[in-house]
């Protein structure tokens, strides 16, 4: 079952944030640590001031409901939904999947550009991971990113469409590379800007691999020992950290703004990719909602059932790469040709981990160079 959905939070939460602000603990910090030791105390301190007396969350509200939303009864779990069709009667479906820290807030900038393109125009499927903004949260064991690709099988094929094209990075490059694998007959073609960070090709035995992946093996790890002890927290103790960051929105903010910054092409300066409002935007929809527990515990379901490719396990639709230079670590071709037809790839110069916020029009670009070259092969 299908139902139209309309956003509209409580007055009396926004309230609650707003004195939950204004209690705010502060910590101390080293002096002129900037971002060395985590989240930078100062830029904290002025975001939470802006969330407190200058953030209008009704008109994130508004936008979103400019927009046709839907919840969608899949198997019993309550799926949130954008879906915007072209006025364009060829337009191709496309399912977009977002991640962590993000929302299908990421996607706004390209509505516009991949609805109203005169190249090439799309019918949009935006979904909310479960556990994340307004789908239901998964309180079960094995609601890992083979689980969601099931759901989004049968929320396509309940929208009556046959064959899409399937998009995403973060978690959303996890779940579209599943539906490819477990559903390829739905699947025209897909198109990542991530690699799953658990992917693990197959090899034969005897089979080695080049110099060229063996060092990327060990540049990702030397990666995640600097930069990895947000993901380690997720996949083994989430709900210990979940206390904390349900509780106060400052924390709540700090865990994400850190992750906005580190992962972007910002030079140092978080504003000069996004402003304040799509910052707090996404954050208040984590907060308004209480899923920062749901949305990180995704990270240790996945845990128990990584996207380590058997020998038969391979993604034989046609596959297309937009390889944003700041989205690190990123496997080289070779490592990611094991597991994936990959059939079109670019390198680009700008952008980073967000590449639907940070650099929209670029990616809509690649997105419609890759389906136009699958519908050229399919005619």
């Amino acid at each position: 079952m299908i139902e139209r959905f309309s956003i509209e939070i409580p007055e009396q939460s926004i309230q609650d944030l707003k004195m939950r602000l204004l209690r705010t603990r502060w910590p101390d910090e080293i002096l002129h640590a900037e971002w060395t030791y985590g989240a930078n105390l100062s830029y904290i301190k002025s975001l939470a001031d802006y969330w407190l007396h200058r953030f209008d969350w009704r008109n994130t509200e508004n936008e979103i409901n400019s927009y046709p939303n839907y919840l969608a009864d899949i198997d019993g779990v309550r799926i949130h939904f954008l879906h915007i069709k072209s006025r364009d009667k060829k337009a191709v479906p496309l399912i977009i999947t977002h991640g962590w820290p993000g929302s299908f807030l990421e996607m706004m900038k390209l509505i516009p550009i991949l609805t109203g393109s005169s190249t090439l125009s799309f019918d949009l499927i935006i979904p909310s991971i479960p556990g994340f903004g307004f789908s239901q949260k998964i309180n079960v064991p094995g609601g890992n990113l083979w689980y969601i690709a099931g759901l989004w099988n049968k929320l396509i094929k309940e929208l009556g469409y046959s064959k899409v094209i399937v998009q995403g990075g973060d978690f959303g490059a996890g779940i579209s590379t599943a539906l490819a694998i477990r559903h390829p007959e739905i699947v025209a073609g897909l198109h990542l800007n991530y690699i799953p960070g658990s992917y693990l090709p197959y090899l034969a035995a005897g089979e080695q691999l080049s110099e060229e992946e063996t060092l990327y093996l060990q540049s990702a790890e030397e990666w995640f020992k600097k930069e990895g002890a947000y993901a380690h927290q997720h996949r083994t103790k989430p709900l210990t950290l979940a206390y904390g960051l349900n509780d106060s929105p400052a924390g709540l903010c700090a865990w994400i703004i850190e992750k906005f910054y580190g992962w972007s092409d910002c030079h140092g300066n978080i504003e000069s990719v996004f402003s304040k409002d799509e910052l707090l935007s996404n954050i208040s929809l984590y907060w308004f909602t209480e899923t920062i527990h749901s949305s990180v515990r995704l990270y240790y379901e996945n845990m128990k059932e990584p996207m380590h490719f058997l020998k038969n396990d391979f993604v034989n639709v046609p596959v297309g790469i937009a390889r944003f230079h700041k989205e690190e670590p990123f496997p080289p071709r070779r490592y990611i040709e094991r597991g994936y037809n990959v059939q079109y790839w670019t390198d680009i110069s700008r952008g980073g981990h967000f590449a639907a916020m940070e650099q929209p029009a670029l990616l809509a670009e690649e997105i419609i160079l890759f389906t136009d070259i699958i519908l050229k092969k399919n005619r």
